[in-house]
């Protein structure tokens, strides 16, 4: 296990730094981020993994080649392994991955390690620019065992959209709406694993962490109201009950309900549905910007269909292989995250920080910065062009 050990560097390794150091612990943090095992590390390398375990526990201290081959394999520069992590919000809740277990072990602690790059990023933010206050409703569940009922998780859906003064019509934007309510949100490459989104909390600050390679704008949409889902059902779900497979079924379960009721409610889209023929869903899925496979799964829920007809309709869906793609996919554009984007540019902006120091001031590589905050590709450099953006104030 990492610990927070500090070896020096000799002076080969300082280049222009005096007193340089390693600190183990963010060298565990970017393998992991790497999906790698210390022995995928080590034969990189040319070492042994007895020799990338010493140097995670903080035993030994790499050869400066050495240090510049993990450097350059793990696509951190050096002062990323010598900075210690950046403050954060405060204590951190469990993530809300759809699967836990040996097959998304790599997977999962990958994510854990963005999640907590993504904190630091926003906290680094809060401390230049006035973001807009965290305003999502606190629910809690009336049964003895934590779990809700349908009928609650209408309600809380219903409650929520109330509150921001939503009414009862689609949601033209949902990553734009969510921004606006206080909540971070990033849309960033995950090593090509299955991973739709994940949302957690740390201390009084929500942040949905969305994966970049989702094939359809519509898919996603869902993914950001089922992650809203957690963030106002969940609050007080331990790590004990996601890692349990039949408690993390029900409370996924629970997220999806949510999301259904939150971009399809029910005092309005029962009205618009008419026939049980599945075209009849094209003209829906325009206006309500929500799958196919979503609306007739909604229909189920609010009991419009019967289950021969859903069995009918789920029979046509697999026939005209909409499973994976389905009419109009390509008609959405991707909601893209913007509040990160736009402090940031305002912090460039006002020179409180050189585009070319920002990622050291952050401690990570300036390809992820980017990414995280939703950057053009590039722009963290001296001569990058940043375009006006005055709807953020700097303190």
């Amino acid at each position: 296990m990492a610990t927070d050990k500090i070896v020096q560097f000799p002076d080969a390794a300082r280049a222009s730094s005096a007193g340089r150091r390693l600190i183990p612990r963010r060298l565990t943090d970017a393998r992991l981020v790497k999906q790698m095992s210390q022995t995928d590390l080590a034969q990189k390398i040319g070492v042994t993994r007895q020799a990338v375990s010493a140097y995670e526990r903080g035993g030994k201290l790499p050869e400066p080649q050495t240090m510049g081959k993990i450097s350059e394999i793990l696509e951190q520069p050096i002062y990323y392994f010598t900075g210690d992590d950046l403050p954060t919000f405060g204590e951190g809740t469990p993530r809300f991955f759809r699967a836990f277990g040996p097959k998304t072990k790599k997977r999962n602690l990958m994510c854990d390690v963005l999640g907590d790059w993504f904190v630091q990023i926003g906290k680094y933010v809060e401390g230049y620019v006035n973001l807009p206050d965290v305003d999502i409703p606190a629910i809690t569940p009336t049964g003895p065992e934590g779990r809700y009922t349908d009928e609650e998780i209408e309600q809380a859906a219903e409650m929520v959209r109330s509150h921001w003064g939503l009414g009862v019509g689609p949601i033209s934007n949902t990553v734009a709406l969510l921004e606006s309510k206080g909540i971070f949100i990033a849309r960033c490459p995950v090593g090509g694993q299955q991973v739709e989104a994940f949302s957690f909390w740390n201390g009084e600050q929500p942040f949905i962490f969305l994966a970049s390679n989702k094939d359809a704008a519509v898919r996603s949409r869902f993914d950001v109201a089922h992650e809203l889902g957690h963030l106002v059902l969940h609050q007080g779900v331990g790590l004990e009950e996601i890692e349990d497979s039949r408690q993390l079924k029900v409370i996924e379960a629970e997220a999806n309900r949510f999301a259904g009721a939150f971009l399809l409610p029910r005092a309005s889209f029962p009205n618009e549905v008419y026939t049980p023929r599945l075209d009849a869903f094209r003209d829906l899925k325009a206006r309500w910007k929500v799958s196919i496979q979503v609306m007739v799964y909604r229909c189920k829920n609010l009991e419009i269909f019967d289950e021969d007809q859903v069995t009918n309709l789920y029979k046509q869906i697999s026939f005209r292989k909409w499973r994976k793609s389905e009419p109009l996919d390509d008609y959405f554009s991707f909601e893209e995250p913007k509040l990160l984007k736009k402090a940031v540019t305002l912090v460039l902006q006002h020179g409180k920080v050189a585009a070319d120091r920002l990622p050291i001031e952050l401690r990570l590589n300036s390809s992820l910065v980017e990414k995280i905050c939703n950057l053009p590709e590039g722009s963290l450099q001296t001569d990058a062009i940043i375009s006006p953006t005055p709807t953020l104030k700097v303190e």
